[in-house]
């Protein structure tokens, strides 16, 4: 028999031993459940967001003295959050208190993998070169050497989408030419989905994976049956083919389906899904105006092949296209943060659909009356007389009563664009996921999410500056209702706020966080293609943004694309009815969404809005100088010579000043938008237009985000 000596021993060594922690995956499962992204993880452990990444994966292991703290954080979600458990029933709080965090971050986990679908791949037909080609698009290859860069996912080995052309050749990503036989659209749609090899894997592990996507040129169209234009109807979004048109018969007589949008420039045709197995492709008809010029810049006249690499790479980094790019930024957040999981009923042992915490849900939420427009059923239905929030992005002109002098005789008026400002308003924030509970006379709570009713009349600020609490820039009159970023920034400015009423939520989350992620990755990642690294020193920022269009035009093609997905899929969370026969009180096909969230999109803007307000303020500060003109995420400034360098503010250093404007490639960050004369700026404002809406030239109008 061992003393108890030798067993105290053995049992101080196997405790001196590394900890054991769980495996990759139920790592992963913890953390999301517990509503903390990779960056905050790595950012608490004092290490990189991709070392966060490479544990969840099991790519590599923690070391000590990380490996101790990982171990109990690890062990403390386990307690809270016992794997296959039930979701709990939140609380309700008889007042408002600064709520938990429901977020959960998505992560790509892929199913397994199916076998490679035989299909023809031929050569790519001679073209004629042009000047925007890619060298990956515009030379024959032979069959075997298509795949050189393999497949994410072998279920999927030709990508997520292909341009087909008249002549049967189906151009995909990365070079690849299928043979399409397909002489029907029912034929078209049996052909992607049994032999083209096209899709993309699910972006969140509890999602769906995409749909692929077939573009039709003119020519594909018209060999198809389908005309080459629709005409008949004044605007773009309401064409669709007949119910009686051949093509359409034909879809139905195979007994594939149509959604309620019919067939229009994004048609999507589906038979009901079997299993697990989704039967459903999407269509989208170039000639029809499927890509709107002023998101994808001359891409409807490119060459297929360069088509498809526009189109690929934009699906790589956001998603596959779904419609209008913000159709696609709205279907994103979806896809990010399905609605719905898998969760172990405990009474039956059986799987059954359950809440996805930090999701929107799968019903739609009314909002709080004055969170919705006027013509919202419950706005109608109420009667509700008590106004509606404001928050919208600047667009403010200084008088010019307020300049000065000196500021007449600088030369030159200079304007900055904040790189993707409502994207990076998203970042990191809180918003609500329950539905609005009013209540009278609450104490404000800056992180609490909803609209508050209180008076800011009695702010007066430097009328050289617009007011943090108007669109328009001008000074509150009386009670308005404000979204809690606003008032926050009244707290900060050291004013007292009373909140007169309010509609707040219990639960919230960083529902955008993901959407925030992906969407800034693809936007630095495309800029750095383009030239415009994020290590570059402001002078050659600058110099690297004077031709990065220039540089491949095909992927300034996506760069716009991303930047209206952002703008667009924010515009969407408070889509207004349309059409002429619409009659207010009534309800229209954008509510049945849960994504149909307006109190989110007066989040987002409110924050977008106050950071500006903050960059200018601190401006006056560490420079004394005063902004001409904001219109949306667009300033204008006098400046004694044609770059941004010659008025911002830098440290001894040379570095720049944190607080104020900073150039630089990330979302938040300032770009060069234009230069005028001051002579031209002062004529414009003495006419009450706004330069920052002219100031690139060309009678440039910025867009407001929706």
């Amino acid at each position: 028999m061992p003393s108890q000596d030798e067993l105290f021993d053995a049992v101080d060594a196997l405790l001196e031993e590394e900890p054991q922690l769980p495996p990759p995956e139920e790592r992963a499962r913890l953390r999301e459940t517990a509503g903390i992204t990779q960056a905050r993880l790595a950012a608490t452990l004092k290490t990189s967001t991709q070392t966060v990444k490479n544990w969840e994966n099991g790519r590599s292991e923690p070391k000590p003295p990380r490996l101790e703290a990982y171990q109990r954080l690890l062990k403390g979600w386990a307690a809270k959050y016992p794997a296959h458990a039930a979701p709990a029933a939140p609380a309700v709080a008889p007042q408002p208190e600064a709520p938990q965090t429901f977020t959960r971050v998505p992560t790509v986990e892929q199913d397994e993998a199916e076998p490679d679908i035989g299909v023809a791949v031929k050569a790519a037909p001679e073209r004629p070169a042009r000047p925007a080609a890619p060298p990956a698009t515009s030379s024959r290859r032979p069959a075997a050497k298509k795949a050189a860069k393999p497949a994410v996912d072998p279920r999927f080995p030709h990508g997520p989408l292909a341009v087909l052309d008249g002549d049967g050749s189906a151009y995909a990503v990365g070079g690849v030419v299928l043979d399409c036989p397909a002489t029907t659209v029912p034929e078209l749609v049996e052909w992607t989905l049994r032999e083209s090899g096209l899709g993309a894997p699910k972006l969140n592990r509890y999602g769906k994976d995409s749909d692929p996507l077939i573009v039709l040129t003119a020519a594909a169209a018209v060999k198809l049956g389908l005309p080459e234009r629709l005409e008949g109807h004044e605007q773009r979004r309401s064409l669709r083919l007949p119910e009686d048109h051949p093509v359409v018969k034909q879809v139905t007589k195979a007994k594939w389906q149509l959604t309620q949008r019919g067939f229009g420039p994004w048609a999507r045709i589906y038979r009901k899904a079997q299993g697990r197995d989704r039967q459903c492709v999407q269509l989208a008809v170039l000639s029809w105006d499927a890509l709107d010029e002023r998101s994808w810049p001359g891409v409807a006249e490119m060459e297929p092949a360069d088509i498809a690499r526009v189109l690929g790479v934009y699906a790589t980094r956001v998603i596959t296209p779904r419609g209008s790019t913000a159709v696609s930024g709205l279907e994103l957040m979806t896809a990010l943060r399905p609605p719905t999981k898998a969760v172990r009923d405990e009474e039956t042992g059986n799987w059954v659909s359950g809440y996805n915490a930090g999701s929107l849900g799968v019903e739609p939420m009314d909002p709080a009356p004055p969170e919705a427009t006027p013509e919202h059923p419950v706005v109608v239905n109420s009667g509700w007389k008590g106004g509606f929030l404001n928050e919208e992005a600047y667009q403010w002109v200084r008088s010019v009563d307020t300049l000065s002098d000196e500021e007449c005789t600088l030369p030159y008026a200079v304007g900055l664009d904040l790189n993707t400002a409502f994207l990076a308003a998203a970042a990191r924030l809180v918003v609500g996921l329950s539905a609005p509970d009013h209540f009278v006379g609450p104490t404000f709570n800056p992180k609490i999410p909803g609209s508050w009713l209180a008076d800011l009349s009695h702010i007066d600020l430097d009328p050289r500056l617009p007011s943090p609490f108007t669109p328009d820039g001008s000074r509150p009159t009386g009670p308005a209702w404000y979204q809690t970023h606003t008032l926050a920034y009244a707290q900060e400015l050291g004013y007292d706020v009373h909140p007169i009423e309010a509609y707040l939520r219990r639960e919230t989350g960083a529902y955008l966080d993901p959407w925030h992620d992906r969407l800034k990755n693809a936007y630095v990642d495309t800029l750095a293609d383009m030239g415009v690294t994020k290590d570059l020193d402001d002078a050659a920022f600058l110099a690297a943004m004077e031709q990065h269009k220039q540089n491949d035009p095909a992927l300034a093609a996506v760069l716009a694309a991303i930047k209206a997905t952002v703008k667009g899929g924010v515009g969407k969370l408070r889509e207004r009815p349309q059409g002429k026969s619409y009659k207010e009180g009534e309800t229209w096909p954008a509510l049945a969404r849960p994504t149909w969230r307006p109190d989110i999109r007066a989040a987002v803007i409110s924050k977008a809005r106050v950071n500006m307000h903050r960059k200018l303020n601190n401006m006056v500060k560490m420079t004394g100088l005063y902004p001409l003109a904001v219109l949306s995420d667009c300033v204008v400034y006098p400046s004694p010579g044609t770059s941004p360098l010659d008025f911002l503010p830098y440290a001894a250093s040379g570095k720049p000043q944190p607080g104020g404007f900073r150039l630089g490639a990330t979302p938040g960050l300032a770009k060069l938008e234009g230069v005028q004369s001051m002579l031209w700026a002062v004529d414009l404002m003495e006419k009450g237009l706004n330069p920052a809406r002219h100031i690139k030239g060309g009678d440039a109008v910025l867009d407001e985000g929706e």
